[in-house]
């Protein structure tokens, strides 16, 4: 797979997202904001990993919705379906691709 400015777009705005989103009171991310994303009755959270080969489509997955100001609002950054892709030489259970198509994918890791 090549890194596409696409990909990095993607990336950069999973970054924001799981670092951007503070509770204020001790600058801790707010757990709603870590990019969280759910296949499979699995969560799986963003990496900084590149170089993943990307196979066949699994499925749709959810980026979750992010609550920003810690108010129990979702007044952040909305939920949204997305593609789920198996990534080559890798159980789903323990990692996948997500993205809009196979091309600008991210690799997100099961939360244990």
């Amino acid at each position: 797979m090549t890194i596409t400015r696409g990909t990095l777009l993607v990336a950069a705005a999973v970054l924001l997202a799981a670092t951007g989103c503070a509770d204020g009171a001790d600058g801790e991310a707010a757990a709603s904001c870590s990019g969280l994303v759910t296949y499979d009755s699995r969560g799986y959270l963003p990496t900084e990993e590149t170089g993943f080969a990307v196979g066949e489509r699994l499925g749709t997955a959810t980026v979750e919705a992010c609550d920003d100001t810690g108010d129990g609002v979702d007044n952040g950054s909305p939920g949204r379906r997305t593609g789920a892709y198996v990534v080559r030489g890798v159980d789903p259970a323990e990692a996948i691709a997500v993205g809009d198509s196979a091309a600008g994918t991210e690799l997100v890791r099961v939360h244990r």
